[in-house]
């Protein structure tokens, strides 16, 4: 399955210096607002030690790991819902997103200016919710005026989607974000169309200073006394650290981060955030051309699992052998994990589990 995030934020809160970091798409940065019109698109991969692990077991002729799609959006300003800045392409580009990066600035850099002058990071998550929720307001009241004019001519489940939508209107009214409303699924289903902005799963990056990257500093903790109730993934990463450390070979980047008191890129962090926040798990398939590992959601069965590698693979679906990746690191190999019944043989409404590796077979 395909995953794509959007890496959004103010201007010059440093999106474009985190998308470099974890993209093999370099886009350029600079100093200056609004210095680029378009959205930067670029593929990253998600990283898994176990695969690695794996692939010193089970040789293959190719080490493959899941990727997800970064799409490095332009920064934000006031009156972006009105086409301030670049304005409605910004938020066309995040409704294509399944989830939502928001980088806070929380560093000061005299050579590289604020927006509002001032840094204020709760202040820029304020700005940037604002500009989502009026974009969302404006699609429920243009259904809405839509859904009037069907009760009028009498369309019975009309006034019930009135009801829905109008209390979806009130709640941003209220200045809050769809994700935070209580709804059942009925009613959900009467804007599943809508593709919300403000629902999109979000993940908060405080981009601070290097000296900061481990503890943080007042700017990353007022972002986190802000959406202490709200259950939100705040991450803190130091952008300007992580670009250094991203043009380093593998074993510099090893020195480097022990120096650094760090123990791992704070962008796999971030990846791995981003897959947890979208409710995904991933499997692996071994042996022959690839070692592969494949993205699901969470919850899905074996004949889901053999349809993210092929539809006929689903289509076909007659059973999946299933190793669970601890067993086979722990063991050595497939033949020790069989002799050892750690192998089970799964029917169709086996619930693939995290790390599972999966051998299907099929016939089609």
């Amino acid at each position: 399955m395909g995953l794509k995030c959007g890496i959004v934020g103010i201007t010059n809160s440093g999106k474009t210096t985190l998308f470099n970091c974890i993209s093999k798409t370099k886009a350029q940065v600079t100093n200056f607002a609004f210095s680029t019109g378009k959205s930067n698109v670029g593929i990253c991969e998600i990283p898994d030690p176990r695969l690695a692990e794996i692939h010193k077991i089970i040789k293959a002729d190719n080490l493959v790991y899941t990727t997800v799609e970064i799409v490095d959006i332009p920064g934000l300003t006031k009156g972006a819902n009105s086409g301030e800045g670049i304005g409605n392409s910004f938020l066309g580009d995040i409704r294509q997103c399944d989830a939502i990066i928001h980088v806070l600035r929380c560093f000061e850099d005299p050579n590289l200016p604020h927006i509002n002058e001032t840094i204020d990071p709760v202040r820029d998550i304020e700005t940037v919710d604002l500009e989502l929720q009026i974009k969302d307001l404006e699609q429920i009241e243009r259904k809405m005026q839509k859904v009037e004019k069907a009760a009028k001519i009498g369309d019975k489940d009309a006034k019930a989607q009135f009801e829905v939508l109008n209390k979806y209107k009130a709640h941003l009214e209220n200045f809050q974000n769809v994700r935070t409303l209580e709804t059942n699924s009925l009613e959900e289903k009467v804007v599943e169309d809508m593709m919300f902005l403000t629902a999109k799963p979000t993940i908060y990056v405080c981009n601070v200073d290097e000296k900061s990257a481990i503890s943080g500093n007042k700017y990353s903790q007022a972002v986190i006394d802000f959406l202490k109730d709200t259950g939100a993934e705040i991450l803190t990463i130091a952008g300007k650290l992580e670009a250094e450390i991203s043009e380093l070979e593998a074993e510099e980047q090893a020195m480097f981060l022990e120096d650094a008191g760090l123990s791992e890129p704070g962008v796999n962090k971030l990846l791995r955030s981003a897959y947890k926040t979208l409710n995904l798990i991933s499997f692996f398939t071994v042996g022959g051309k690839e070692n592969r590992a494949w993205t699901i959601r969470h919850g899905a069965t074996a004949p889901q699992a053999a349809g993210a590698i092929h539809s006929d693979l689903e289509r076909g679906f007659i059973r999946a052998e299933v190793i669970k990746c601890d067993d086979l690191l722990a063991l050595g190999s497939e033949l020790k994990c069989k002799e050892a019944g750690k192998l089970s043989v799964e029917g169709k409404n086996y619930i693939v589990k995290d790390g599972d590796i999966l051998h299907i077979r099929f016939n089609v």
